[in-house]
């Protein structure tokens, strides 16, 4: 799978349902070159206009399923950081 089709899918919390939004980017370990967590902007500002934007990094652990659409994670709100 390539990092822009990563992007298209849609990022759903499976404890609720909700859509945390998009991957836009993959942080990765320099050392291992393994994956360590994929970052979501949040989307609660219009446009950008009233402030940054926040990131949500979610542990690459905590991603439970990568379908064709969708990727299925499993998080506490609390858990994850932001940015």
């Amino acid at each position: 799978m390539r990092f822009c089709d990563l992007c298209e899918k849609a990022v759903i919390k499976v404890e609720d349902c909700c859509k945390l939004g998009n991957v836009a980017d993959i942080e990765f370990d320099e050392c291992t070159g393994c994956n360590r967590a994929l970052i979501v902007p949040e989307c609660n500002h219009f446009f950008g206009l009233f402030g940054p934007a926040k990131e949500l990094i979610i542990p690459w652990n905590q991603v439970i399923k990568i379908g064709p659409d969708i990727i299925l994670v499993k998080i506490c709100r609390e858990e994850h950081k932001k940015h």
